[in-house]
């Protein structure tokens, strides 16, 4: 990242994201340390959805507040940058070396540090199957 929160995106993923979507983008907070990257038409169905959970409830409250309020809309610049807020930069701690994860429809933004910690593994015993994921074969 440079001193101006700007993040260059790969080649190979830039020019999908520029001919297939656009460059239309939406940067928001995930309920980890860090950042997820969506192409608009992905994440307006969850915009949607997230925003069809009972705002009465707290824990969907909470869910709406921090992704969907903090949902940036933005775009590659010429160089095929992204331009990360200084609000999202300072929540999720990212300053220079950053990294950015493909998780198929989406990406991931890190700071090196705190992916790092994520790669370590299952020191906190995060890992445990949810009943959903027990059949999940790789």
């Amino acid at each position: 990242m440079d001193a101006k929160g700007r993040v260059a995106i790969p080649a190979k993923h830039r020019d999908v994201l520029l001919n297939q979507f656009g460059g239309d983008l939406v940067l928001t907070l995930h309920q980890d340390a860090c950042l997820m990257l969506y192409p608009r038409v992905v994440w307006e169905p969850i915009r949607a959805k997230l925003m069809a959970l009972p705002a009465l409830d707290k824990r969907s409250a909470k869910l709406q507040r921090r992704l969907v309020g903090h949902a940036e809309s933005i775009s590659l610049d010429s160089a095929g940058r992204m331009l990360v807020s200084p609000l999202l930069r300072e929540m999720v701690n990212l300053e220079k070396e950053v990294v950015l994860v493909g998780l198929e429809s989406r990406f991931e933004l890190w700071s090196k540090e705190a992916w790092m910690k994520e790669c370590q593994g299952d020191d906190d015993g995060d890992m445990a199957m949810s009943p959903e994921l027990q059949g999940l074969t790789l």
